[in-house]
């Protein structure tokens, strides 16, 4: 059975069935950016001993393995038959600690209090679209590159679900319209969909140019609409169920089309 493992975001973990569970064939690692998951861990941050008020533990665990760089190992140790990438969260910016380690500025690491623990005082700001963070982009996938030919991940297929923000949302007389509302990284921080859209082709030509073998997913252009009645609301990345079809029958040609998860 294949061991599936996704760095990356909704857009393709929901591919699979959604619980407050412990994957057991899955690996799933988000709110996180390459240069940040190949960063040194926090200094002197210590674990919460549980979620922050109204954050489901999976939340908690994904700022905290941002935070204690935790992906990488778990990933390694779950020697993936099909590693899948898709850059959605690198819509976020970077922080800088000042002893060098880098985190990942998501919603759930400002919403959730932790920028108040003083191991992350002080953090140097790097927007998400500057030169700045796209340099430290660029190294980390020549990191990876090595990770890729000298680990265990040597074994797995590299898949890119390959991604843009839409620009129109799907209609209910089955045509489409114009995106409704300004996108927004999040409720208060506007984000310019264009913009966002040419660092993503940038971020996809790079990684293809550095690891050639990758396999490539996408949808169908003209599933590349925005979901209205989407389970997590109305967003440039919240997709039509054509959409995730289409991924969905791309990923079982290349045999990542059966994952499972079981409760615990």
């Amino acid at each position: 059975m294949a061991r599936i493992a996704i760095i990356g975001s909704c857009i393709t973990r929901d591919l699979w069935p959604l619980r407050e569970a412990a994957p057991r064939d899955l690996l799933y690692v988000s709110r996180t950016s390459l240069p940040s998951l190949l960063s040194l861990p926090v200094a002197d941050y210590s674990p919460r001993p549980s979620p922050p008020p109204d954050f489901t533990r999976y939340q908690h665990m994904a700022v905290e393995a941002d935070l204690l760089k935790t992906g990488l190992p778990q990933l390694l140790a779950h020697r993936p038959t099909h590693l899948i990438f898709d850059f959605i969260d690198e819509r976020f910016d970077l922080l800088r600690l000042p002893a060098g380690s880098l985190i990942t500025h998501s919603w759930e690491l400002e919403s959730g209090g932790y920028l108040q623990h003083p191991a992350l005082a002080d953090p140097q700001p790097i927007p998400r679209l500057s030169a700045a963070a796209e340099r430290l982009w660029r190294d980390a996938v020549v990191q990876l590159v090595g990770l890729l030919r000298h680990t265990v991940l040597r074994e797995a297929k590299i898949i890119l679900h390959t991604a843009q923000w839409a620009s129109r949302q799907g209609a209910s007389d089955g045509s489409s319209e114009p995106l409704q509302g300004y996108p927004h990284i999040w409720d208060g921080r506007p984000a310019d969909l264009a913009a966002h859209n040419q660092m993503l082709a940038r971020y996809e030509a790079y990684f293809l140019a550095m690891i050639p073998e990758v396999h490539v997913v996408r949808a169908r252009p003209e599933h590349l609409l925005a979901d209205p009645d989407h389970r997590w609301g109305l967003s440039p990345f919240h997709y039509v169920p054509a959409y995730y079809d289409d991924i969905s029958h791309a990923l079982a040609e290349l045999g990542a089309g059966d994952a499972t998860t079981s409760p615990v």
